[in-house]
């Protein structure tokens, strides 16, 4: 039925349109609505595939994204616990420094576990700061927020 569909919407062109209106001005009424009713989905082909290029030429349009600028907050220097500076120094860091250093000593100390990745295990120093044996990379960054000022 596909295939029946396409082949009027093919052979419509503007010439065969025009002896039809000649036709349908001589003859009924009946014979209009036939051939407006031919010529519509001619017209709805044409209206779908124009549609997607517009939306194409939008997206394409569109603006570049501006440039992050970086929260202060995020870059404050915070003290630390005497627990979580045995681990990534004495000095007061930020909290995006305080993640990376304990990154730096967990793959150090080979403290992620072998089965699944996501988790960490706590030695020593670790067990201090966390306050379990074992915890996910996502709890990680909470848990740092207790021995932070």
């Amino acid at each position: 039925m596909a295939t029946a569909k396409k082949a009027p919407a093919k052979k419509a062109p503007a010439p065969k349109a025009a002896p039809a209106k000649k036709l349908a001005a001589t003859k009924a009424a009946p014979v209009k609505t036939v051939a407006a009713k031919k010529a519509a989905p001619a017209k709805t082909v044409a209206a779908k595939t124009a549609a997607p290029a517009k939306k194409v030429a939008a997206v394409k349009t569109a603006a570049p994204a501006k440039k992050r600028t970086p929260n202060a907050a995020f870059m404050k220097a915070l003290t630390l616990s005497p627990e979580l500076s045995a681990v990534v120094g004495d000095k007061p860091l930020p909290r995006t420094e305080i993640v990376s250093k304990l990154w730096v000593y967990i793959k150090a100390n080979n403290l992620q576990d072998k089965a699944n990745k996501r988790m960490i295990n706590a030695d020593k120093k670790l067990l201090a700061v966390f306050g379990k044996p074992q915890v996910s990379m996502f709890e990680m960054a909470g848990l740092i927020g207790k021995h932070v000022k």
